[in-house]
């Protein structure tokens, strides 16, 4: 897919979705995410990049609640995430996350994977949840696959059900959590492409990864983290090629062959 296609859609006039306000977290004394301020907006791709540890994904779990942070505010489609159950609930209901782990239900067919959200959570009638996740599973290209189980299929096509899985859902939001790195060489691709096809289609996405490609053709900034903070950010073009910041510059050294 051209860079060209990837990047053309303006985001500056469009409404913030993701707002977070000096966001601290800690574990015990560990001191994991320090001072975090971040705005995103709606059909804007932001990629996360930093050494193992720097908390990225940390900080996109928090994003859904999987993570509580001790304070500071995150606002999500105008909803900001407190212990409210209600609000937790309305959050994780516009945003789908993808892991690096696949977490399918082994023992369910991948139709019966993808439709157990909406048939529980939005009600939807079964028939009705079948078909949207055969769209879905069209859209990741493996609908070939929707009566075989988790264990029949490879670790690329695995990856792209849980994809799909989150699409059914229908959010506004995709957090992507290093969603290629436990996956073999070969089968990355297959599922950037997937990546790629949701960004053009406007969908506003986080995505914590280390494949260095996929953020230059893809995002609209490109977030260093270490230890726990955002130590540089820039659009793709400037962030590879002029980074600022001494500990940027040594990652980025380290990656780039």
């Amino acid at each position: 897919m051209s860079e060209d296609k990837t990047k053309k859609v303006d985001i500056s006039s469009k409404k913030t979705v993701i707002e977070i306000i000096n966001m601290h977290k800690w574990y015990g004394d560990f001191h994991v995410l320090n001072n975090i301020n971040l705005d995103v907006k709606k059909s804007e791709r932001i990629v996360v990049c930093g050494p193992s540890g720097s908390g990225k994904s940390t900080l996109i779990r928090c994003v859904n609640r999987l993570e509580e942070h001790q304070k500071g505010k995150i606002i999500v489609d105008g909803i900001e995430l407190t212990k409210d159950l209600k609000n937790i609930e309305k959050v994780r209901s516009e945003v789908g996350m993808v892991f690096q782990h696949f977490n399918l239900f082994p023992h369910l067919t991948i139709v019966e994977n993808l439709t157990i959200g909406p048939i529980w959570v939005r009600k939807t009638p079964k028939k009705e949840a079948e078909e949207i996740a055969m769209h879905y599973l069209e859209k990741v290209q493996i609908a070939e696959q929707a009566a075989k189980f988790p264990g029949q299929l490879s670790g690329g096509q695995q990856q792209r059900v849980a994809i799909a899985r989150s699409l059914c859902m229908k959010p506004n939001i995709m957090l992507f959590d290093e969603a290629t790195s436990a996956l073999d060489p070969e089968m990355v691709k297959e599922v950037l492409d997937v990546m790629i096809d949701l960004a053009t289609g406007g969908m506003t996405m986080i995505v914590v990864t280390h494949e260095m490609g996929f953020a230059k053709s893809v995002a609209h900034r490109v977030l260093f983290m270490d230890e726990g903070a955002i130590v540089e950010e820039n659009e793709p073009n400037e962030f590879f090629d002029n980074p600022q910041n001494d500990r940027t510059k040594l990652f980025l050294s380290q990656i780039l062959h």
